[in-house]
């Protein structure tokens, strides 16, 4: 059973970087890294192999998979797309209540 108090742990993009050049520059093992740093090894393994995607290190499993600078753009579009259809959805209730027989009498 999952404690309901515990926090997840924060690592700013720096902490995150030098994790992931101990493994990619120094050719440790993510697992190694992850014991010395206190990390979890699957949240060490999925930074650095992001790191790779977005060097362009991608192996043939990656196929497909967004970079850093993709996903962000696609997230922002996500958004500007939910707002957009907001928007229409709003303009469209407005203007059907405009036309409702109502306004004919």
């Amino acid at each position: 059973m999952t404690n309901p108090t515990k926090t997840r742990r924060q690592f700013t993009e720096q902490q995150k970087l030098e994790a992931v050049a101990l493994c990619m520059q120094e050719g440790l093992s993510c697992n190694a890294v992850a014991q010395r740093l206190g990390l979890h090894s699957s949240s060490l393994a999925r930074w650095v192999r992001q790191a790779r995607i977005d060097s362009g290190q991608a192996g043939p499993r990656d196929h497909g998979i967004l970079t850093s600078e993709e996903r962000t753009e696609l997230n922002r579009l996500r958004k500007e797309n939910r707002e957009l259809r907001r928007e229409k959805d709003f303009f469209r209730l407005a203007a059907a209540q405009q036309l409702s027989p109502k306004g004919f009498a």
